[in-house]
């Protein structure tokens, strides 16, 4: 594996290669690093050259300026990774807030993308309605409970609502443990945490996609969405959604909304399928 960074105007992107092949990039949810990955990274290392990365205020790609960002951002951050390593559209994986991102990737910068598997990304604003409505306050009450109870209190929350099931994994996959994990990287992973609660999960609720500009795109875009990931779940809806503006049929996936840290080999053969589907 190798890592470096990226030199850009306002952070310093930390990355990790590995593997031989046409890049993937994975764009992972939540608070995961470059690091949180890895599982899925090794098993794809085979077929693809595989680009993981810290987005800008986690772990290693920092410092930042402190000002308020946007979906966008972390789009043309992405951009910029893809550009400097290949002058080739790369495949994109991502999950999430990092399907989110995949999607404004995408809309904003085609050029750079061949193919993006979007895994259940936080599209509120393609809901309608009450539906739409019920979203949005649902992230205000995680962001409030963050600023009321802390960290855990607010991310409890947000794997509820999600559908997320931690014991919804593959045998060589370990339960999440505080007790057994490393206190150093327990403790950058909260910092992570942070970040993500005051800065992405805002970000999150403001954006609005170009929806012209995904729909133009919607030969390059896969709507995936769990098997295990209860229809009645924000993230299950906003893919049907997602799928709906593309016109295109959801494919399913293994696990929840966190299977590619859970069910990291399931995750990696559907991706290959998908891969080998479109070049055909």
């Amino acid at each position: 594996m190798i890592t470096s960074q990226l030199e850009t105007p306002e952070v310093d992107l930390y990355y990790t290669i590995r593997g031989s092949g046409p890049i993937l990039l994975i764009l992972q949810g939540g608070a995961g690093n470059a690091d949180g990955s890895e599982a899925l990274a090794n098993e794809l290392s085979c077929d693809f050259t595989v680009v993981t990365y810290d987005r800008r205020g986690l772990s290693r790609s920092t410092p930042i300026r402190t000002e308020r960002y946007e979906i966008a951002t972390h789009a043309d951050d992405a951009a910029r990774l893809i550009g400097a390593l290949s002058g080739e559209p790369a495949f994109v994986f991502g999950s999430s807030l990092g399907a989110l991102i995949g999607v404004e990737l995408v809309a904003r910068h085609p050029a750079v993308v061949r193919l993006l598997i979007a895994h259940e990304p936080g599209l509120y604003a393609l809901l309608e309605g009450a539906e739409r409505d019920e979203a949005l306050r649902g992230h205000r009450e995680a962001l409030e409970t963050f600023q009321r109870e802390g960290v855990p209190a607010a991310m409890k929350l947000m794997f509820a609502r999600s559908g997320t099931d931690p014991n919804d994994r593959e045998a060589e996959v370990p339960a999440l443990s505080v007790s057994t994990a490393d206190p150093k990287v327990m403790e950058q992973h909260f910092v992570n945490l942070r970040h993500f609660l005051t800065c992405d999960v805002p970000a999150v609720t403001r954006y609005q996609p170009d929806v012209a500009a995904v729909t133009a795109a919607r030969s390059k875009i896969i709507p995936a969405i769990g098997s295990a990931t209860s229809p009645s779940a924000l993230p299950y809806r906003c893919t049907v959604a997602l799928a709906g503006v593309l016109q295109r049929t959801p494919v399913d996936f293994p696990g929840g909304h966190t299977a590619y840290m859970l069910r990291p080999k399931g995750v990696a053969h559907r991706i290959r399928d998908l891969i080998r589907q479109e070049a055909c």
